[in-house]
């Protein structure tokens, strides 16, 4: 599941950010703000309409991510509550 699949609300570990090849950049940009392997992250909301962009917690930091960057990132299982 992709952090764009995540239902709101609920706690996940980041697996891995990868991108689509054309946008291998993205991976250093988003591990920059906080966007590690094994980081809690969970989405708050959605923007409306469309659900763009998404409004997701890392860490302590609260971050606007577009649809296509959060389907860059990966998740684990649930995380238990954090």
């Amino acid at each position: 599941m992709n952090l764009a699949e995540a239902p709101l609300n609920t706690a996940w570990r980041i697996l891995k950010v990868q991108p689509p090849q054309e946008q291998s950049d993205l991976t250093q940009q988003l591990e920059e703000i906080g966007f590690l392997p094994g980081e809690l992250v969970s989405v708050l909301t959605h923007g409306y309409p469309g659900h763009d962009p998404l409004v997701v917690r890392v860490g302590l930091s609260t971050f606007a991510l577009r649809r296509a960057e959060a389907q860059a990132i990966q998740l684990q299982e649930k995380a238990p509550h954090a």
